[in-house]
């Protein structure tokens, strides 16, 4: 055993020791004018605690409450705690577009205001920001420092970056590149949408570099105009701009694997978002730490001093206190058993919290352990209960099972969730006799609309089962007439060879004579054809030599390029070339004529 804070004992019993040998040098007031001679004769028999004997108490009262401060513990090992974050880059778009009043007081200042709740809900994650519009631009790094991304975060405007538009790629490039190491990474972006339709090539490298983009989007269907610092509107073709919610956007979100949610006028979708970032991005650890598990004692000496302060401040006689000490002194100290009762709230008080944090193994554990010894049918209920959020269903049944209540609601409601995890566990029919024994108890919807999904389930299974044997025997019929039909046409088969066969015969005599008379035909022909070849030759020959001249001639002429060509075929390589050594602008991102100035 050690204490958490040994320096309450070293700072505070000594002044207590010091106070109690004062109290016990004092006298009665009565003892300074008469003798103990006279006060025994006149003194009435009170049967009371004397001055010395409750200054005894209090001290011990005093002794025991010091000890509690100075937490006595039994040291159980060493735990590692890891401190865990995702990390979120925020992307804020700031066109033109966002200067939209469809969202109070405009969508620019709808966004910031989402996104500086989400830095006050996120508490856990480290949180960057990136503005956008043609071009990316870094805000703020990856930072727990929620105060002074908060600051920057407030500075954003559509002035602070002078381009039109919004580039999704360009941020997506930004992000890949701010969070090179990371294999897994999380983008939330706040915007409008823009106008492209097609996001394929977001979707592409955002996949292609592990990002799983969410997006907020910032903007209604309805839309509204453009107004600008003047108070005139942007307008296009000399008509006024109606800049509306892209939902296109929506495939950018879903299609990498995150989430796409329009912003309402309350919280709720940032809570909701920050939940969905939490399921789908991957906590890294950043720190741990060993901290040392024990388990506190404080309570038996605190237990202790209240109960001497409780026999001090009574007026019990010395007899009936001493054996009311004494009694106190067995209940608490006889057998483990009794201790254990009367700290059953400690253990009872971590199952509940590691039910709530959602530790259903350990609060399942602490739960059985005291219903085996107290045999209450709550503990039991709440084993069942954690043991079926753990999916361990055949346990939940057995805890349902010995979870017998008097209280009729409770009784139905324990076999309720007994049905429940028999439909978990496959034993439908034990399913329904369940829900059926609840609701003879207590008429409950929930109950209801449960017993009539297993009981449409467990009719479901069997058409199935008679589909199945009608299929069988179908099939069986399939398979013979099959067979019959193969059998008959073999039979056919047979007689059509042996037809072929006596045809064959007849006509190989008949062939064997033609092909003789067709030899003698082919041996004339090939002598005449050799004749005529001989004399062709010398002619070919001739015209052979004046093509081979004037080819070569050619050749010569197409060997030589004039400079104007030369110099035209070398710009056109070094446009088509994919070397940096001819594109050292590439990364410029050129405004075209026909682009929206929005």
């Amino acid at each position: 055993m050690s204490f958490l804070h040994p320096e309450f004992l070293y700072y505070m019993l000594p002044p207590l020791f010091i106070l109690f040998a004062l109290l016990l040098t004092q006298k009665e007031t009565h003892e300074q004018f008469f003798s103990q001679e006279i006060m025994d004769k006149i003194r009435v028999n009170a049967n009371t605690l004397t001055l010395k004997a409750r200054n005894v108490l209090f001290f011990l009262v005093g002794v025991f409450i010091i000890i509690a401060l100075s937490q006595p513990v039994i040291k159980e090992g060493s735990v590692e705690i890891k401190a865990k974050s995702v990390d979120v880059m925020i992307a804020l778009d700031i066109s033109d577009s966002m200067l939209a009043e469809d969202v109070y007081p405009n969508r620019l200042e709808a966004a910031k205001r989402k996104a500086l709740s989400l830095l006050q809900e996120a508490k856990d994650e480290r949180i960057g920001v990136v503005a956008f519009a043609k071009n990316s631009y870094l805000v703020s790094p990856l930072s727990f420092d929620k105060a002074s991304v908060s600051f920057l975060l407030e500075q954003l405007d559509t002035s602070s970056i002078t381009e039109q538009g919004s580039d999704f790629l360009s941020v997506i490039e930004a992000v890949k590149k701010i969070q090179k190491d990371d294999p897994k990474k999380v983008l939330l972006i706040l915007s409008d949408g823009g106008d492209k339709s097609d996001f394929s090539s977001e979707i592409a490298l955002a996949k292609k570099s592990g990002i799983t983009v969410f997006i907020l989007g910032i903007a209604t269907k309805q839309g509204a105009p453009i107004k600008r610092d003047d108070g005139t509107f942007i307008k296009y073709n000399d008509e006024i701009i109606i800049s509306k919610l892209n939902e296109n956007i929506a495939t950018l979100a879903t299609k990498t694997g995150g989430v796409y949610i329009e912003a309402t006028t309350s919280q709720e979708d940032i809570k909701r978002m920050i939940q969905e970032i939490g399921r789908v991005g991957e906590k890294k650890e950043l720190k741990s730490q060993e901290v040392q598990k024990s388990k506190p004692l404080f309570y038996y000496p605190l237990s202790i001093a209240l109960l001497l302060l409780l026999i001090a401040m009574s007026s019990i006689g010395k007899r009936g206190s001493s054996h009311l000490g004494v009694l106190l002194i067995l209940a608490l100290f006889s057998s483990q058993e009794a201790r254990a009762g009367m700290l059953d709230f400690m253990d009872l008080k971590k199952a509940k919290e590691a039910y709530e944090s959602g530790n259903y193994e350990e609060s399942a554990k602490l739960y059985d352990e005291h219903a085996k010894m107290s045999k209450n049918p709550q503990s039991y209920y709440n084993s069942a209960n954690a043991y079926y959020k753990e999916k361990k269903y055949k346990e939940a049944i057995e805890a349902y099972k010995k979870a017998t209540f008097e209280d009729e609601s409770k009784r139905a409601k324990n076999l309720s969730n007994l049905g429940n995890a028999y439909a978990k566990d496959g034993d439908l029919q034990k399913a329904v006799e369940a829900y059926k024994e609840s609701l003879k108890i207590e008429d409950d919807k929930e109950t209801k609309e449960n017993l009539d999904e297993v009981e449409k389930f467990l009719k479901e299974q069997e058409q199935k089962k008679e589909q199945d044997k009608e299929q069988n025997k179908q099939d069986d019929k399939d398979k013979e007439d099959k067979q019959k039909q193969n059998n008959d046409q073999k039979d056919k088969n047979n007689e059509q060879n042996k037809e072929e066969k006596k045809d064959n015969k007849e006509s190989s005599n008949k062939e064997n004579a033609s092909d003789k008379e067709q030899k003698e035909d082919d041996k004339k022909a090939k002598e005449q054809k050799e004749k005529e070849a001989k004399t062709s030759e010398s002619k070919d020959d001739k015209k052979d030599t004046k093509q081979e001249k004037s080819a070569q001639a050619s050749d010569k002429k197409e060997d030589t390029m004039s400079d104007a060509e030369e110099k035209k075929w070398i710009n056109h390589l070094k446009q088509n070339s994919s070397s940096y050594l001819y594109r050292l602008s590439d990364d410029e991102k050129k405004i075209s004529k026909d682009e929206k100035p929005w």
